[in-house]
């Protein structure tokens, strides 16, 4: 970078090259001595104005042009540190003029002019212009390299290929060897420009992706957003409902119990007005008046007002409301979420298959689940039956999106997933799920990880599974598993093209257990 900068500093502003004897007008601005000449006689010849072609300042006589030698004394060092940035000039003009050929056997640059009278011998072998001599010369004979070993895939002298090391190799003229190794460059250049456009492609296919499948979150988002409020408003309705009967039960009970207590009102102050006048006549000392007093009624008065009759909250009918109106509303959710487009994946009828099971393989009565034994079964040999400890689905999946669930928390190590139906039933680890191209699955032993074609990659799980989410989408070639848990966790999705109906499928180690929820 440095180099460039005083390479700019040190260039005629004219010519655009290195200085060539450069000289000083008084302004200060330096040119090329013939360069800043042919400038001012165009001047003299046109306007007889004379003028720097840098900062415009006029003359009125013509500029003396003085020598710059520390200017000069620069140009030189930087030619000299500097070979590969300066130019190369005819050997044989008395001025510099730019060569335009270099001819390695003679070691001399040559103008157009000179080049006209050079030798046209095959030996004086002609190049672009250069004064670097030593790479183009062998550096044990010192001869001219001419010739191109393609044994050793170096350049040689004549020397090197009569009586050196390539003595007997075969050899091409450099010319010939340049023009084979751009033909060679020329199919690379074009298997990369098309790998470069594959790739260009592939990028744009992915940016696209990418663009498509946020318009689809954006779309996925506003319906699930919408598909809560409708949810939300669903619910707000069921509360709404069973809390106005609460509060009307509430207000029936407080009303009667206010009634009830106006009731006993009255009746204790009934009471009170007898208790008060028997007082009275019990405080009479003259037992003849008291005797002649009228005997107030002690008559019991009715009880009224028992708790019982008051009421209580009848929280039998409220659950009934609310059961029936959440009721109401899971049906509703179905049609909601029809309504907001959002897919509904329901679980599959997953059966497993008794006459696929291998004998070390016992299938409960409902057919969900299968554990191991030590003691084979004796059931009858049918080709379809396994000879390794698997069994699959008596369902098969040739179209469509199938859903199912397999609880494998009663195993320390298991391995399932699908298999084509023409996968192979003998023995030994080319018919298990995940070691031929006929399977996919996901196994549990030392280390959780997927499986196809004898070949997996090994998933991080922190926490051991205890239920699979398998989720098939046959049409898309897409089979997803999932860990069910808090949350949902997505563990591996293979993409492929299915050719074949596929099947449910599981094998089953010692002391394990699977079962299909």
């Amino acid at each position: 970078m440095a180099t460039s900068s005083l390479r700019e500093e040190l260039s005629c502003s004219i010519c655009l090259n290195l200085y060539k004897e450069p000289v000083s007008l008084k302004c200060g601005h330096n040119f090329c001595r013939d360069c800043i000449v042919t400038v001012l006689d165009t001047q003299k010849r046109k306007s007889m104005i004379y003028f720097c072609p840098e900062c415009r300042e006029q003359y009125t006589e013509r500029p003396l042009l003085e020598k710059n030698r520390k200017l000069c004394n620069i140009v030189e060092n930087f030619r000299s540190a500097h070979p590969e940035d300066t130019e190369v000039f005819c050997t044989y003009c008395d001025h510099p003029v730019p060569a335009c050929k270099t001819c390695l056997l003679c070691e001399a640059s040559f103008c157009n002019k000179h080049l006209r009278n050079h030798s046209k011998s095959t030996d004086h072998i002609l190049t672009d212009p250069t004064t670097s001599f030593e790479d183009r010369k062998c550096s044990i004979h010192q001869e001219i390299l001419k010739y191109y070993c393609t044994e050793d895939s170096a350049c040689i002298c004549m020397s090197c290929w009569v009586a050196g090391d390539h003595k007997g190799h075969q050899v091409d003229l450099l010319n010939e060897a340049s023009e084979k190794k751009k033909e060679k460059l020329k199919d690379v250049t074009e298997k990369l420009t098309n790998d470069r456009q594959e790739t260009e492609k592939r990028i744009q296919n992915l940016e696209n992706h990418r663009t498509g499948e946020k318009g689809k979150a954006v779309d996925v988002t506003k319906r699930v957003t919408e598909l809560f409020r409708d949810i939300r408003r669903h619910l707000d309705d069921v509360e709404k409902r069973v809390l106005t009967e609460v509060s009307r039960q509430e207000e029936k009970i407080s009303q009667s119990v206010c009634d009830m207590i106006q009731k006993l009102e009255t009746q204790k102050n009934e009471l009170s007005r007898r208790i008060n006048e028997m007082e009275v006549v019990c405080n009479i000392t003259d037992p003849l008046t008291m005797l002649k007093k009228e005997m107030i009624s002690g008559d019991i008065i009715p009880r009224s007002g028992d708790i019982r009759d008051a009421g209580c909250l009848n929280e039998g009918m409220i659950s009934q409301m609310l059961y029936r109106g959440l009721l109401h509303f899971t049906d509703s959710l179905r049609d909601m979420m029809i309504k907001r487009k959002i897919s509904i994946i329901e679980k599959s009828d997953i059966l497993l298959d008794i006459n696929t099971a291998h004998n070390g393989i016992i299938v409960s009565q409902d057919l969900t689940s299968a554990t191991y034994t030590n003691k084979p079964e004796n059931r009858p040999h049918v080709p379809k039956r396994f000879k390794s400890r698997q069994v699959i689905s008596t369902q098969s999946f040739s179209s469509g999106r199938h859903y199912w669930e397999v609880d494998v928390s009663g195993t320390k190590e298991w391995l399932l997933g699908v298999v084509s139906h023409s996968i192979e039933r003998t023995a030994g680890n080319e018919s298990y799920i995940g070691y031929n191209n006929k399977s996919w699955g996901l196994t549990q032993r030392d280390t959780l990880a997927t499986k196809h074609n004898n070949s997996g990659t090994t998933i991080d799980s922190k926490s051991s599974l205890k239920t699979v989410g398998i989720y098939l989408d046959y049409d898309a070639g897409r089979l997803s598993f999932y860990q069910l848990c808090d949350p949902i966790r997505h563990l591996h999705t293979f993409t492929t093209t299915f050719t074949e109906p596929l099947h449910a499928a599981f094998c089953v180690f010692e002391d394990s257990v699977l079962r299909i929820i």
